[in-house]
C-alpha cells in the first residue's frame, strides 16, 4: 500500500529563486518537481542544463517564463504520481502563508502544529513534512512536538529547510526534501515525535539547534546524538529518542517573555514585560541555572501574582529540578522559580507556553516536573 504524505510548504529559503533575471518563490508543487528532476532526469540531456545539477540553468537560458515552467511542474494541487513513481509515495501538497522564519509568529507556529496533528489524527496521512526556514525551525518543530499528543504515534513528523535557495548551483533544498519525504513515510518515525531533517540527518526537535548560518551542515543536536539518518530509501535510527512530553492541556499561552540576565540587572526589566502583558517569563541564566540575586525579590513577587518564572541556562545543564541541585546552586528555586529541566532558553519559552495551557504557576510546575 502506497504511503500518503502531506507536504506543507511555507515559502522558506528552500523555495527562493534569487540568482536569475526571473526571481520567484516556488510552491510546494514546484519543490516536488525539483525533487523529481533530481531523481529522474533524462540521462541523455545535457548535464549543464539539468536542474538536478544546476537548478538555475533553464532560467539563465531564458527558456522558462516562470519558476513553475522552469521546474517542469504541473501546478495543480493534489497527489504527485510522478514523485510517487520515484519514491513510492503519494504526496499531497499545501502552501501556507507564513512570515520569514526569523520572524515567525507564535500564531503561525501553532497553526502549523495543529495542521500536523489534524493530518495524522483525522485525515489518515502516514506522515507530514513541513518546509520551514532554518532560523526558527527548531522552535516550530519543538512546539509541534509538545502539542501533537497521540498524533506522534500515527506517523512521522518531519521539518526541513535549506541554507541555499532553490536556484543556487549546489542547492541543498531538493535533497533535504526528498530525504524528509521518505523519512516521514517510514514506520520507524512513529512514536518519535517531531524531527528536523537536513543533510540526510534526523535531529530530535527537543535537541536540535541551528549552530551554523554559513554552511549546509547548519544543524546540530550536540551534545545529544543525531537521532537517525536517511539511507537506502528509508530512515535508520541511530539513538533512542527523547521521552515524549506530557500531553497538552488546553490552549497554549503565547504571551511569554524570554529575558537574558546579566550581573546587576535592574529588576524593572523583569516587571516591565509582565506589565506589558506577559503571562509567564523565562530567564536565561548562567551555569547550572543561576540568575542575579537582585532579581530574587521580583521573582518572589511574581510567584505571588501567579506568574511563573522559569530559569534556563545558556549552558548545557542536567534535566533535573533547580531544587535538586547541590547547595549553593539553583538558588532561585527558593523564591519560587521553576527549572527548565535542561531545555535551552528558547525552547523553555515554548514549553512554558504549552504548560500555561493547563493553568497557572502550580500547573506549570507540575507540567515541567513531567517534562
Amino acid at each position: 500500500m502506497t504511503a500518503r504524505v502531506l507536504l506543507v510548504a511555507t515559502g522558506d529559503v528552500m523555495a527562493y529563486a534569487r540568482r536569475t533575471s526571473r526571481p520567484g518563490l516556488a510552491t510546494a508543487d514546484d519543490l516536488l518537481a525539483a525533487v523529481s528532476h533530481g531523481l529522474g532526469a533524462d540521462p541523455g540531456a545535457d548535464p549543464g542544463a539539468n536542474p538536478a545539477t544546476d537548478p538555475g540553468a533553464d532560467l539563465r537560458a531564458g527558456s522558462a517564463g516562470d519558476l513553475g515552467a522552469y521546474l517542469g511542474a504541473d501546478l495543480g494541487a493534489g497527489p504527485r504520481p510522478d514523485l510517487g513513481a520515484d519514491l513510492g509515495l503519494e504526496v499531497v501538497t499545501e502552501d501556507v502563508r507564513a512570515e520569514p522564519s526569523w520572524d515567525t509568529s507564535p500564531a503561525t507556529m501553532l497553526s502549523l502544529a495543529r495542521r500536523v496533528r489534524t493530518a495524522l489524527l483525522d485525515e489518515g496521512f502516514d506522515g507530514v513534512v513541513v518546509t520551514h526556514g532554518l532560523d526558527t525551525v527548531e522552535e516550530t518543530a519543538f512546539l509541534t512536538d509538545l502539542l501533537v499528543g497521540p498524533a506522534a504515534h500515527r506517523g512521522g513528523i518531519v521539518f526541513t529547510g535549506a541554507v541555499r535557495p532553490l536556484d543556487a548551483l549546489s542547492s541543498d533544498g531538493p535533497r533535504n526534501l526528498a530525504s524528509s519525504l521518505v523519512a516521514a513515510a517510514d514506520p520507524a518515525l512513529r512514536g518519535v515525535g517531531a524531527v528536523v531533517c537536513a543533510g540526510d540527518e534526523l535531529h530530535a526537535a527537543r535537541w536540535v539547534t541551528m549552530a551554523d548560518a554559513t554552511a549546509v551542515t547548519a544543524l546540530s543536536s550536540a551534545p545529544a546524538p543525531v537521532l537517525g539518518r536517511v539511507a537506502d530509501g528509508g530512515a535508520e535510527m541511530c539513538a533512542a529518542p527523547p521521552p515524549r512530553p506530557p500531553e497538552p492541556e488546553g490552549e497554549p499561552e503565547t504571551n511569554v517573555a524570554l529575558v537574558k540576565t546579566y550581573p546587576e540587572m535592574d529588576p524593572v526589566l523583569l516587571t516591565a514585560v509582565v506589565d506589558a502583558g506577559a503571562r509567564g517569563v523565562v530567564l536565561e541564566g548562567t551555569g547550572a541555572g543561576n540568575v542575579p540575586v537582585g532579581l530574587f525579590t521580583t521573582i518572589s513577587e511574581l510567584a505571588e501574582w501567579d506568574i511563573p518564572v522559569v530559569v534556563a541556562s545558556r549552558c548545557r545543564t542536567r534535566a533535573v529540578p533547580l531544587e535538586a541541585l547541590p547547595p549553593g546552586y539553583g538558588l532561585a528555586a527558593k523564591v519560587g522559580a521553576i527549572g527548565a529541566r535542561g531545555l535551552a532558553p528558547v525552547k523553555a519559552r515554548y514549553a512554558l507556553m504549552a504548560a500555561l495551557g493547563g493553568g497557572g504557576r502550580q500547573a506549570v510546575r507540575d507540567w515541567f516536573a513531567r517534562l
